[in-house]
């Protein structure tokens, strides 16, 4: 089955910047909505941010102006530039591919200091 990698996680502090990057190990077909999670301890996994097939994204509030997602679909793949960070966003995150199967990854940490 495919697999889906991110990267580009770390510590950072407040005011700084991170790329994230999921990969996909094989080909995924049919992709219609590529999206960003993210899960704090002791909180709800919330998504973060989301494009699909034309385009169109989404960004949850508390991101929106901070955080932009890309994608190129025919590579499988979903990035997400992550600027002006704060402590509250520390969290990991996870990417989700959804195609004729729905795909995720494992995640990758990202921690951001005051």
């Amino acid at each position: 089955q495919v697999q889906l990698v991110e990267s580009g996680g770390g510590l950072v502090q407040a005011g700084g910047s991170l790329r994230l990057s999921c990969a996909a190990s094989g080909s995924i077909f049919g992709i219609s909505f590529m999206a960003w999670y993210r899960q704090a301890p002791g909180k709800q996994r919330e998504m973060v941010a989301s494009i699909d097939r034309g385009g169109s994204t989404t960004y949850a509030d508390s991101v929106k102006g901070r955080f932009t997602i890309s994608g190129d679909h025919a590579k499988s793949t979903v990035f997400l530039q992550m600027n002006s960070l704060k402590p509250d966003d520390t969290a990991v995150y996870s990417c989700r591919l959804q195609g004729y199967s729905n795909y995720w990854g494992q995640g990758t940490q990202v921690t951001v200091s005051s």
